[in-house]
């Protein structure tokens, strides 16, 4: 499980005086960067492959409040990735200074190519790295169907 500590600032709270709902999305996103750039997917990596990653959908689940004063801990697990890497699945914790889980959220994403602004899967070198890392339990092989699982679409105006 990757691991990264945050201080809750002034400017994570809302008007409620806890952590705002865009600071739980702002401390996963900055986790899931560094988790990929600790795997080698920099901005050089991914500006010499054309690609970037995109998320499809976070579902958070609050346990309990978090105030500003103490760290917070934010976790990434790699719950899912499809055969040739174009999907993935990552879940977040999140806990307090005593290791109490506050909150939980379940995303889902997938590779964009920069140049065709279609997705598309990692390149075999960069699949490798992932392939690679540690399966937590429940780690599964993402299908196109998965990623449709909440049969979500747009209605235009």
């Amino acid at each position: 499980m990757y691991l990264k500590e945050f201080e809750v600032r002034w400017s994570d709270v809302d008007a409620n005086r806890h952590l705002a709902n865009s600071a739980y999305i702002n401390f996963m996103s900055h986790a899931r960067m560094s988790y990929l750039m600790e795997l080698g997917f920099d901005q050089r990596m991914m500006a010499k492959h054309q690609i970037g990653p995109v998320v499809f959908y976070e579902h958070m689940y609050y346990f309990k409040e978090v105030f500003p004063g103490k760290p917070i801990r934010v976790s990434l697990e790699v719950m899912g990735l499809s055969e040739d890497g174009k999907f993935f699945e990552f879940h977040h914790n999140f806990y307090d200074a005593k290791g109490r889980n506050v909150a939980h959220c379940e995303m889902m994403g997938a590779w964009m190519s920069l140049e065709t602004r279609k997705l598309i899967g990692l390149p075999g070198e960069l699949l490798q790295v992932f392939n690679a890392t540690e399966k937590p339990k429940g780690f599964r092989i993402l299908t196109k169907a998965d990623t449709r699982k909440f049969a979500k679409t747009p209605k235009d105006l």
